[in-house]
């Protein structure tokens, strides 16, 4: 059975990552011959997941995982550890008295309950009263029956989690409303697009990922510009001496790490970790995903056989507008760039906007528009998987 397993993030109210929906492909379409879609699923989840590990994939947070009602019924969620995973009831199971008490003994077990897409209904209290989150998906809920919801779940000891939050206007709305949890990609569009200036230190930075980037590399230049950053200095040496290289012996200098890293790496590493503290004042789940998506695209390149450094580039630069809260094209404008990744990036088109599409594909999980795209750039769906899992495990080892 073809596999592929994505995550969206989930964010408490200081935007730091409370736990990750793990989302995977459910296809009957993938299904075994002659084999149901719950026992496919079934077979789906205890082995992709205790293969892959729920650790691995959600980076030692929750997971949230939907569950269909023949599922719940079951007792699946019992093959998971009760203290990794968020056991999601699906909006279309009915409370039926099997439902009931197999949720009853799950939370009974030590298992935390959320109800996915929820809209009231009094039949539904027997399940309000057990689950400890429920969710709310802002972009399908008009806003006055949200605050219906609200009001008549305050009487519960649940914690209401917002869905599909897309701006942050939208957070700081579901945050004023009493929402404790909040899903989706806000944290990776700009707050602000009105001619912002850019601070000096935001400036320093870039003017880094400039000089490593020009044609002309002159290792003393960037020994020199990386020195006179600390911070840069000591995660690049941290990040080199990490189990992730299981070096026998250490890099002590800047010049060693340049040396093992090569012109190429540099150019890429510095780039990464200039580019990681340019959004050190938002969510860390920003340059987690710039991260995941350089390496991932970098893995596709390798595939391809194409040139692995503009597809780094493409994924780390791919949000640097939410990081610094300015336009894309104002931005691409300062940092030599090939055309390529500026056509991509800022007006999503040209030979690499596909790759970047894939990736968002992935992410989002939305498997049919992932398969069109594999179809179309030729790429093995068997390796995308493995790919994403090792952007996944690069960037916990870099952050």
């Amino acid at each position: 059975m073809d596999v592929y397993v994505a995550r969206q993030p989930i964010f408490n109210k200081q935007r730091q990552i409370f736990a990750y929906e793990l989302l995977f492909r459910t296809g009957m379409s993938n299904a075994f011959p002659g084999v149901d879609g719950d026992e496919a699923t079934s077979s789906l989840l205890s082995s992709s997941f205790f293969t892959v590990g729920i650790e691995q994939i959600a980076s030692g947070h929750k997971a949230f995982i939907n569950f269909t009602e023949d599922m719940l019924v079951q007792d699946v969620p019992s093959m998971f550890p009760r203290d990794c995973v968020v056991v999601e009831v699906l909006e279309d199971v009915q409370p039926t008295d099997e439902v009931i008490a197999a949720c009853r003994k799950l939370v009974d077990n030590g298992y935390t309950l959320a109800l996915d897409d929820f809209v009231y209904a009094d039949n539904l209290t027997p399940l309000i009263e057990l689950a400890k989150i429920i969710k709310v998906d802002f972009r399908l809920t008009p806003i006055e029956q949200i605050k219906e919801m609200v009001e008549a779940l305050s009487s519960y000891p649940c914690k209401l989690l917002a869905e599909k939050i897309e701006t942050y206007e939208e957070f700081t709305l579901a945050s004023s409303m009493g929402f404790v949890y909040f899903q989706g990609y806000f944290f990776a569009k700009p707050e602000v697009l009105k001619n912002k200036d850019i601070p000096s230190s935001q400036l320093a930075l870039l003017q880094l990922i400039v000089e490593v980037n020009r044609a002309e590399f002159e290792v003393q230049d960037i020994e020199k510009l990386v020195n006179q950053d600390i911070s840069i200095s000591f995660k690049l040496l941290k990040y080199l001496n990490s189990a992730y290289y299981s070096r026998p012996h250490p890099i002590s200098s800047i010049r060693q790490a340049i040396a093992f890293l090569g012109e190429r790496g540099t150019r890429l590493f510095v780039s990464l970790i200039a580019t990681s503290k340019l959004s050190e004042h938002k969510p860390d789940e920003l340059i987690r995903t710039s991260c995941i998506r350089a390496r991932f695209l970098e893995l596709i390149g390798r595939e391809l056989n194409l040139d692995q450094g503009d597809f780094f580039m493409l994924g780390l630069f791919s949000l640097l507008d939410a990081m610094l809260d300015a336009s894309m094209d104002i931005l691409m404008e300062q940092i030599p760039i090939s055309e390529e990744i500026t056509e991509a990036l800022v007006h999503k088109a040209g030979r690499l906007f596909p790759y970047l599409q894939l990736v968002r594909f992935y992410e989002a999980g939305e498997w049919n528009e992932l398969d069109a795209a594999l179809g179309q750039l030729k790429l093995d769906e068997h390796k995308i998987m493995d790919f994403y899992l090792e952007a996944v495990h690069w960037a916990d080892n870099l952050i």
